[in-house]
């Protein structure tokens, strides 16, 4: 979700590896700066939401500009929809007000007065009644594996032509110099309508995210009426017996595969006598750019959830479930050089070919207490048992894993990612390259 900027000379393939479980589900996330020569992404883990007994939840972040917003929303947006009025009786709409709400106090926050970054947030809750709500602004994903099929369970919210005024350009919002001083002088000659000329500072390759204030400045227009804007798409679905697990990823991944490539590869890798750790650090190395030649492709920050649904089922007896099932049902994975270019709405449909444009990329952030769990450990096809009994970074007791700053909201267990900065090297953009994910195109 962000301009494609300079790489690193070599990748940072130190993964940050977290897991837990409770009677309900388990899961894993990980997080890997790659070629990027910071990490923006941010996300969230917790079993226990808060007070909310029986409710989990789980967030991605991809940050763009900078990695200020998708720390504080890896910090506080979990908290602002568990406050929410709504979140009893109507989740869906504390889950809207929340995300409004987080980018309100940004907005009113002097310390974020001149910041430019901003994020996208694709966050689930996990209810008692065993129904998955998806809240999602921006382009990261979340996949649902049903009987070894990828179910769509968010949009991604490309650019597009608003009534704010915005315009669409090589698939960016408010395109490249030329285009945005023509729209002036058609303004100015042609219609009464105002324009924010802040708009115009920057372009975004995104619809929907959490800061971004400067697309948010257009007078007499609500927050949801603005070029971009936070509120989310909000999707609900029934955990079924034939539901196996979630993913949540940034754009880094998606761009990379398709969501029944991954969906596929995660259940090729639990039917490998691999676990959910291991599945989200091997499908990260699958992503990963074996050079940054183009800058593009598999040169973002990559940060992926996995929560498995356990269905009464102990732990190893999932994964045996598990691994039985993908041979019994479902697609199975084929290692394509790039699969075909995909981008989801919620109704399944290839959303490139509606909308006529494509788009790119994003970014992360973390500090102390971290979990390596892949280059710097010895693993690669070491036996699930040896990550499921290591305890050093399992979340068994419901605490909360906010990679992404300190936590401010006493949620439990924070833990923040150090940024690792290498020789940076300019990337060399090669137009009209054939590519698998979404179009990366070069800024003006």
């Amino acid at each position: 979700a962000c301009i494609m900027g300079q790489t690193l000379s070599e990748p940072v393939k130190e993964k940050h590896t977290v897991s837990g479980k409770d009677n309900r589900i388990l899961y894993a996330s990980s997080a890997m700066q790659g070629w990027r020569i910071s990490m923006e992404d941010a996300h969230t883990a917790t079993l226990t939401l808060l007070d909310k007994k029986n409710y989990s939840y789980f967030g991605v972040y991809d940050g763009h500009g900078g990695q200020n917003v998708a720390k504080y929303s890896g910090n506080n947006l979990h908290a602002r929809i568990a406050k929410d009025d709504k979140f009893d009786t109507d989740l869906e709409k504390a889950i809207q007000n929340g995300f409004l709400d987080t980018d309100e106090d940004l907005k009113k926050d002097p310390q974020f007065a001149n910041d430019p970054s901003g994020c996208t947030a694709v966050i689930s809750i996990i209810t008692p009644k065993n129904e998955i709500y998806v809240g999602n602004a921006g382009d990261s994903r979340a996949v649902l594996s049903v009987d070894g099929e990828a179910q769509p369970m968010s949009e991604d919210h490309k650019p597009r032509i608003t009534d704010a005024g915005g315009f669409v350009e090589f698939g960016r919002v408010n395109g490249s110099v030329f285009d945005k001083l023509f729209l002036v002088i058609y303004y100015i000659t042609c219609s009464s309508q105002s324009i924010d000329m802040v708009a115009f500072s920057r372009n975004l390759a995104l619809s929907r995210a959490l800061g971004d204030f400067e697309f948010k400045q257009v007078p007499g227009r609500s927050p949801r009426e603005q070029i971009v804007t936070a509120y989310p798409d909000v999707k609900k679905a029934e955990i079924k017996p034939e539901t196996e697990f979630l993913v949540l990823a940034c754009d880094g991944i998606w761009d990379c595969l398709s969501s029944q490539h991954v969906v596929s590869f995660i259940r090729k890798n639990i039917s490998e006598n691999k676990d959910l750790r291991k599945a989200c650090e091997d499908l990260m190395e699958r992503c990963l750019a074996k050079d940054s030649e183009l800058g593009g492709i598999g040169c973002d920050n990559m940060t992926v959830i996995i929560v498995g649904f356990l269905h009464n089922k102990s732990e190893k007896e999932w994964y045996e479930w598990m691994a039985k099932r993908y041979e019994d049902k479902g697609p199975k994975y084929q290692d394509d050089v790039r699969p075909p270019k995909e981008e989801h709405n919620l109704n399944g449909e290839n959303a490139d070919e509606d909308m006529g444009i494509n788009a790119p990329d994003d970014d992360l952030t973390l500090d102390n207490e971290r979990i390596n769990s892949s280059d710097s450990m010895k693993s690669t096809d070491s036996n699930r048992s040896d990550s499921i009994d290591s305890n050093s970074s399992d979340d068994s007791n419901g605490n909360s894993e906010s990679l992404s700053g300190n936590n401010n909201s006493g949620t439990g267990v924070s833990r923040s990612l150090q940024q690792t900065t290498m020789q940076p090297k300019e990337s060399k953009v090669a137009e009209n390259t054939p590519s698998a994910g979404r179009q990366k195109t070069p800024p003006i």
